[in-house]
């Protein structure tokens, strides 16, 4: 692998002992977060799930976890399943009024096409070598997951299942292709993993078992959530 310095956005790889000050305080995201906040409460109609949402967000791109996910790949996956499995439902959930345009189905297809992209090899260093790539990496996978959870909201309650249960199968696939992969994969945590007791491969097995397990099992509790409105409340069984 490379011996190049890595320069990610959340700023070099931490050590145990230090990782816990690493708070981000960039200005411009701080803004971008308040402005959210101050153009939702405008709104008047964004819901508590919109509010848990948005903490998510903070918790992923100002709280430590950030600097984490320098160091750690593993870190970066659940980066990610927080982004686009946790914040972006909760922000579509708590925006009654939001509308995209497109079927659910083309949005299911954007957001696995963009999380099998950003997690190749090449596409991810380049995540991490430029500020600018890093935040087309977020930017679009919240979006993408974004406009999913939104579209799902008008499919009905079968074609929302059958697409959760994709989404999760095409997680879980992933999650196990990185898991079984021989060598390691990502440039920029080649050396950053010693000094949290994992190797490279470990690391990188430790994010494909994330990917397969709980974060394929958010899909599912999502699809087995969705399979409710298929039988109402007040249906009983004979009548």
């Amino acid at each position: 692998m490379s011996e190049r310095v890595w320069l990610p956005y959340c700023g070099p790889a931490p050590a145990p002992d230090d990782w816990l000050a690493r708070w981000n305080g960039d200005p411009l995201l701080l803004l971008a977060l308040g402005a959210a906040a101050l153009w939702a409460w405008r709104r008047g109609d964004a819901r508590a799930p919109f509010w848990g949402g948005l903490a998510c967000l903070a918790l992923i791109f100002v709280s430590p976890l950030c600097a984490l996910s320098s160091a750690l790949f593993s870190a970066r996956v659940v980066h990610h399943v927080l982004l686009t499995a946790i914040a972006a439902p909760l922000i579509a959930w708590g925006l009654p009024r939001l509308r995209v345009g497109g079927s659910a189905a083309i949005w299911a297809a954007a957001q696995a096409l963009l999380f099998w992209l950003w997690h190749a090899p090449a596409p991810y260093a380049a995540a991490l070598s430029s500020d600018a790539v890093y935040w087309a990496m977020q930017l679009s996978l919240f979006a993408s997951a974004l406009g999913f959870w939104a579209a799902l909201r008008r499919a009905s309650a079968p074609f929302a299942v059958g697409l959760l249960l994709a989404m999760m199968v095409q997680m879980g696939l992933l999650g196990a292709l990185i898991t079984f992969a021989g060598t390691p994969l990502y440039a920029p945590h080649a050396v950053t993993t010693i000094a949290w007791g994992l190797t490279p491969l470990e690391d990188q097995q430790l994010a494909g078992l994330i990917m397969w397990a709980p974060a394929a099992g958010l899909y599912l509790a999502a699809a087995l959530w969705q399979g409710g409105r298929l039988f109402p409340r007040g249906r009983r069984a004979g009548a």
